[in-house]
């Protein structure tokens, strides 16, 4: 087998990425721009992981995630850094549904993932009942809730089972795919957890939180997508890793490493790369794999880390086929609760949603919904044709849309989404320790510190500047300020 790099080589670091996702690609800019060599390993033939455009009905869309949050800066700073500035875009409507008790009811607001700090504001979602329960939270004992606690739970303690299932459920589950009883509060809603762990009521503890949101004053959009869609951010990325002498290669799955006395080696089925360091971007079992000979522990952690499937089901209309269902107009999509036993969890219509959808597509309306969620896996084994018409099914009973689609694309994403149950960031410190009696290597992605792109993107600069650190010696102060001038040189230069 080829050897590929010598170390003998007297030019700067080289380190190994191993992962071409958002988070490998983050981490490989992050590096170049510390002065280090990088080579970028991708197992796939594509770069970009669950973000991925393509085409329905000769329109371009995302096929993966669409949008970001803005309110965290990586995402939206790294898209600016390599030339993305100019195309970020808000969502044209942010109107959003919840599709329950048989009726598309207006997604609340005054709330914290479905958490209310006042009963009222849950009105017209939840029965009666259900508001008449939440009104007797501040006479309720409190609870304890450790080191961790299920968010499901605890809020079902307090609040009644009617919020998690009707509110709570659906809007973790967009984000999780998830078992709301089963995800930790900790882990996924922190500011809920710290709250909570302050003592008192869980109603006047949201309201905390909402007043002290309101005295940091953001401005601008909650969220931030792309013209031409978040799938062109990873290779917007990848252009600039090379432009700045990286190297990126697709289709080269690593089978193994081994540590040596001075650094690392890489195996491929081509070659063998040394490497000064390496930054792990690869999902937990893959990771799990590639640690087993030299971190038994990490490596074990990692296997015991569960996925959720899911699929995404997008289709075109003729515009003019749906413009008389009025439960259509002005809305950005519904959540649907899983205790109202729907096929789908989601629908989004994009081209609402997204003005650079419709100004692309005129003629076209185009929405998509999801379907599968942790322990349903067994949607996905279905023909494409079924999940196309059991959508249509759903979207038909919630909106009275009875038009067939000119072009539909389901895309199935196996194992796509970690999951964050009880315990889980306890995990996480773990891992992270046991990696860290490995030196020059670091981790990275969404199974560690959460599944958004600006989580993974701070994932993988937390891993970048550490890799940096050991093996320039720079702080990470230094590295950052590095990396921002060499960005901010190459944003002027048109790169």
């Amino acid at each position: 087998m080829q050897r590929s790099i010598n170390r003998a080589d007297t030019g700067p670091g080289h380190v190994v990425v191993i992962g071409g996702g958002i988070a490998g690609l983050a981490a490989a800019h992050r590096l170049l721009g510390a002065g280090l060599r990088v080579t970028l390993l991708e197992a796939t033939d594509r770069l970009g992981g669950k973000l991925m455009t393509g085409e329905i009905a000769g329109a371009r869309v995302d096929l993966g995630a669409e949008s970001m949050l803005a309110r965290r800066p990586e995402a939206v700073a790294l898209a600016r850094a390599v030339g993305l500035g100019d195309r970020l875009q808000p969502p044209a409507t942010a109107t959003a549904s919840v599709w329950t008790r048989d009726a598309l009811r207006p997604m609340p607001k005054g709330h914290v993932m479905g958490v209310p700090g006042d009963p009222a504001a849950l009105s017209g979602v939840l029965s009666p009942e259900g508001l008449a329960r939440i009104a007797q939270e501040r006479d309720l004992t409190p609870t304890a809730v450790g080191d961790d606690v299920a968010v499901g739970a605890y809020v079902a303690d307090r609040l009644g089972r009617e919020v998690v299932d009707r509110l709570v459920e659906p809007l973790l589950g967009g984000v999780y795919a998830g078992d709301a009883y089963r995800i930790s509060m900790r882990a996924a809603v922190p500011q809920l957890f710290e709250v909570v762990r302050e003592g008192g009521s869980l109603l006047d503890g949201v309201r905390r939180i909402q007043e002290r949101a309101a005295a940091r004053q953001q401005t601008g959009p909650v969220f931030q997508g792309i013209d031409g869609g978040i799938g062109t951010l990873p290779y917007a990325v990848a252009d600039a890793v090379r432009a700045a002498g990286g190297e990126i290669l697709t289709g080269t799955p690593v089978l193994g490493l081994t540590r040596t006395t001075d650094g690392w080696d890489v195996r491929t089925d081509a070659r063998m790369i040394t490497a000064d360091g390496i930054v792990l971007a690869a999902p937990a079992w893959s990771a799990a794999t590639l640690l087993a000979a030299e971190s038994p522990a990490a490596s074990a952690e990692l296997a015991g880390v569960e996925y959720a499937s899911m699929a995404l089901v997008t289709m075109a209309f003729r515009r003019s086929d749906v413009a008389t269902t009025g439960a259509l107009d002005g809305r950005s999509g519904f959540l649907v609760p899983p205790v109202d036993g729907r096929t789908i969890k989601a629908s989004t219509f994009s081209t609402h949603k997204w003005n650079w959808v419709a100004d692309s597509a005129p003629d076209l309306f185009v929405l998509r919904t999801s379907v599968g969620r942790y322990g349903e896996e067994d949607h996905l084994h279905r023909e494409d044709t079924e999940l196309v018409d059991v959508s249509l099914r759903d979207l038909a009973a919630a909106t009275g849309l009875a038009a067939r689609p000119v072009d539909t694309e389901v895309t199935r994403w196996i194992g796509g989404l970690p999951q964050y149950p009880v315990g889980h960031l306890a995990r996480v410190t773990r891992i992270r320790d046991e990696v860290a009696k490995l030196p020059g290597l670091r981790v990275c992605g969404a199974v560690y510190d959460g599944v958004g792109i600006p989580a993974c993107v701070a994932s993988a600069h937390r891993a970048a500047d550490e890799i940096a650190r050991d093996l320039t010696g720079a702080s990470g102060e230094e590295i950052i300020a590095t990396s921002t001038l060499v960005q901010g040189t190459r944003s002027e230069a048109g790169q």
